[in-house]
């Protein structure tokens, strides 16, 4: 039980170090081909596509990180992002220092 609750928590805090949230991911869409989307504005080290295991489908949001900032701004830069005929929704991650989130929890 306490290794599964350890790989949640490493889960939680890698999604913090990608730099953008997608989300309204139609189903049919793959990672690969968010990621082969995603790579006209920069280079894509990765993307975490998550699927719920009792149907299969993914959820139909993503992580993706990039190499550069100014990627991610290139990517921001552009709206809207459509795949397969819907609206992508984008939000910028928000990374912030060990520090700065020990002094937010106290």
């Amino acid at each position: 039980m306490a290794a599964a609750s350890a790989v949640r928590t490493v889960g939680r805090r890698s999604r913090r170090l990608f730099d953008i949230f997608v989300a309204e991911i139609p189903w049919t869409v793959s990672s690969k081909e968010l990621k082969e989307y995603f790579s006209q504005f920069g280079s894509v080290q990765r993307c975490q596509l998550p699927f719920n295991r009792d149907t299969g489908f993914h959820r139909r949001y993503c992580w993706i990180k990039f190499s550069t900032p100014e990627e991610v701004q290139n990517v921001l830069q552009k709206d809207p992002h459509i795949l397969e005929g819907s609206k992508l929704a984008l939000k910028q991650q928000i990374r912030r220092r060990r520090s700065q989130r020990r002094s937010q929890s106290e």
